[in-house]
């Protein structure tokens, strides 16, 4: 016989409500859902290593209705196979001017800034985090990217902070439970 379980993640309620209303979620890639270290084959290849905790997470944004929207200066095949096997079609890749990036897809989708949670870590994320109702880095972050954030994730970059973005903005959203419930076999 199984039972309803109750979360075991909470945060703040004051994050709660600046992240409520969120429909887009914008992801930078290296320092977010990587660690932000470039390793290079001998070939040259430049090799990635993902989180599988992080991808789930956006999985589960999908599933709720937050788009999740991937913005890198860097573009590379395993990116890209990453990015496909999650199912995010929403991305600008190897552009370091993220904002125009940012207001061309939201223009696609017809959102606008206050629909908007952003996390990044470093200067080519500043202008996208500036505007987003929500806005959130990583602890290993640069110093300005910390302080632009109104969280702070405590799991760090390729470790864990992308997920712990997507569970905050489902909770938020008031999704979380019913996804829970879903992959324990209740029902959603």
């Amino acid at each position: 016989m199984t039972h309803a379980i109750s979360p075991a993640l909470s945060f703040p309620p004051e994050l709660l409500l600046r992240a409520q209303g969120v429909r887009v979620a914008i992801f930078d890639v290296d320092g977010v859902l990587t660690d932000g270290g470039l390793y290079f084959s001998g070939e040259g290849e430049v090799l990635k290593r993902f989180n599988t905790l992080d991808g789930h997470g956006l999985k589960l944004l999908a599933r709720a209705g937050i788009t999740p929207v991937v913005i890198s200066g860097r573009d590379s095949s395993p990116l890209r196979t990453r990015l496909k096997a999650l199912g995010v079609t929403h991305l600008r890749l190897g552009t370091e001017d993220k904002l125009p990036a940012a207001q061309e897809v939201l223009a696609e989708l017809g959102l606008d800034w206050p629909q908007v949670a952003a996390i990044g870590d470093d200067w080519p994320d500043l202008p996208v985090m500036q505007r987003a109702a929500f806005a959130c880095a990583t602890p290993d972050a640069h110093a300005e990217a910390r302080a632009l954030a109104h969280h702070v994730t405590t799991a760090r970059g390729g470790e864990g902070a992308g997920r712990e973005f997507c569970d905050l903005l489902l909770i938020a959203s008031g999704h979380y439970r019913a996804l829970l419930q879903a992959h324990l076999g209740g029902g959603a």
